[in-house]
């Protein structure tokens, strides 16, 4: 069993930010990265948390980001904000944009925000989260870097390409879902890599095109997505509509910006929001019971709603520390320059 350490959220800020400063990052970005990194620990979403501190590190040291970008808000249409990241990371750029597209789908009923030249690190739904929150029904959608084959073929040609949804819920925690199209994030093939775990079938295939449960073999090789066809058919929707639709790089354009580097990827997030008063005017409310109603039939017969686990991870922690892999609390002691 692998040992495992305790550590507050408070705790987890502080090291963060000793990462984040020690490898050069901007004052004014470190607030932002710090509590997207944070989100994903303290809602279990491991792949995502603490251990994105390595690759953030990483791709700090290798110039793949620009460490004290400034982001410019570009008012584009009444429904577009346009949010050019100067080749930062992405969470500064986001908050920024972020008023403006709430007042933009209050006024036109469906607006978006476009991310540019950003480097996009984590997960999604900490992204549109906020939008649910404010009453507002959402959607997100990146490419990554070309690790995953489509389906029927051997060589890696789409990212990751996370899918996201954001549903709000009225006196209760939004409804938020956010998956990859991949059989599995990239991040938990590191994982499985550093812990040396077997992956499970499915997931991915060897250099050749044949499948593997190895974590190195497939990082040398290709993930697979999930569902067969129809999640290559997302993953290229994806790359589409939050690539060239957005003016931004493919998965694969990603790959060859990095130039060895395995650095983040860098290119472009789409996201979208819409106001159910603008499509419902004063039925808003009877319609949006309508959905709780829904979700009461499926709880009622046993199934999970999307994202309760993830929501159960962070009512846990509100009280009781998060436990982080004695390994990865190493090497993030050792990145922070703490004795």
């Amino acid at each position: 069993m692998l040992e495992s350490v305790p550590i507050t959220l408070d705790e987890a800020r502080a090291l963060a930010r000793r990462v984040l400063l020690r490898h050069g990052l901007a004052e004014d970005h470190v607030a932002s990265v710090i509590e997207t990194i944070v989100a994903g620990e303290r809602d279990g979403c491991t792949s995502h948390g603490l251990y994105r501190l390595i690759v953030c590190a990483h791709t700090l040291s290798t110039g793949a980001v620009a460490k004290a970008a400034k982001p410019e808000i570009i008012d584009l249409a009444p429904s577009i904000v346009h949010v050019d990241a100067d080749g930062g990371f992405a969470p500064l750029a986001h908050s920024m944009g972020l008023p403006l597209l709430i007042a933009k789908a209050r006024a036109q009923g469906v607006a978006a925000m476009v991310l540019t030249r950003c480097v996009h690190f984590a997960a999604l739904w900490p992204d549109i989260e906020p939008l649910a929150d404010e009453g507002l029904v959402a959607l997100a959608c990146t490419p990554s870097h070309a690790w995953v084959a489509p389906h029927g073929g051997t060589l890696p040609m789409f990212g990751t390409n996370p899918l996201a949804f954001a549903w709000p819920r009225q006196g209760r925690p939004s409804l938020v879902f956010d998956f990859a199209t991949s059989a599995v994030a990239r991040g938990e093939i590191e994982l499985h890599r550093r812990q040396g775990r077997p992956l499970a079938k499915g997931w991915a295939i060897d250099s050749q095109g044949a499948p593997t449960t190895d974590p190195e073999a497939a990082l040398a090789g290709a993930m697979l997505t999930f569902g067969g066809h129809k999640g290559s058919a997302l993953a290229l929707m994806i790359e589409l509509i939050a690539g060239p639709l957005i003016g931004d790089l493919t998965s694969r354009e990603s790959l060859i910006h990095d130039d060895g580097r395995k650095a983040s990827p860098f290119g472009g997030v789409l996201i979208l929001a819409m106001d159910p008063s603008a499509f419902l005017g004063d039925t808003a409310a009877f319609h949006l019971s309508r959905a709780e109603a829904l979700f009461q039939s499926l709880v009622e017969q046993g199934a999970r709603l999307p994202g309760d686990r993830r929501l159960a991870a962070r009512r846990a922690h509100d009280t009781a520390p998060l436990s982080i892999d004695r390994a990865l609390y190493d090497d993030l002691i050792a990145l922070s320059g703490d004795p």
